[in-house]
């Protein structure tokens, strides 16, 4: 099946830090904000789920969740997540179905970290998305890339090349 198939299929639209995504999951309970942590405004969902379809040459740019996110892996290509956390570490999870090859179906994401996300080959990677407390557009912050880089200056290249600016 080629990416456009799948866009069709499974009804995807386009993401605003790039890719393509449907959300097929909102828990009708919710979490009010008293029970949050301070960093949320208002109620959450209990949790949130997505399909995620990155095509060859596009990638996820840099940005941050108030919640944790795990990235499930569903099918082609294998998927690299670079993480920058609060003290200017960087690490790579690298998510597929090679497992004698480091790579793992799920990957952690915690909340505050700074990631971007990209197809390491191939036509396309679909992956699905889980956040809890559920996600909601006013926990997304995308990354400017030259405050980004102004925090992290060491890892200035591959911020240039995971932002839209």
């Amino acid at each position: 099946m080629d990416t456009g198939q799948l866009i069709l299929q499974l009804e995807l639209s386009r993401h605003p830090e790039g890719g393509w995504y449907r959300e097929t999951y909102r828990s009708t309970e919710k979490i009010t904000a008293n029970g949050l942590p301070e960093r949320y405004d208002s109620a959450r969902s209990f949790g949130t789920a997505i399909y995620f379809l990155l095509e060859s040459g596009d990638f996820s740019s840099f940005h941050r969740l108030k919640s944790d996110e795990i990235w499930h892996f569903y099918s082609g290509a294998t998927v690299h997540i670079y993480m920058i956390s609060e003290d200017g570490s960087l690490s790579t999870l690298i998510l597929g179905s090679k497992l004698e090859e480091g790579e793992n179906f799920q990957a952690v994401i915690p909340a505050n970290c700074w990631f971007a996300a990209e197809p390491a080959e191939g036509v396309f990677s679909l992956v699905g998305c889980t956040v809890a407390p559920g996600f909601d557009f006013a926990d997304f912050e995308l990354a400017d890339r030259f405050a980004l880089t102004a925090a992290y200056p060491q890892h200035t290249s591959l911020i240039a090349r995971m932002t839209r600016q």
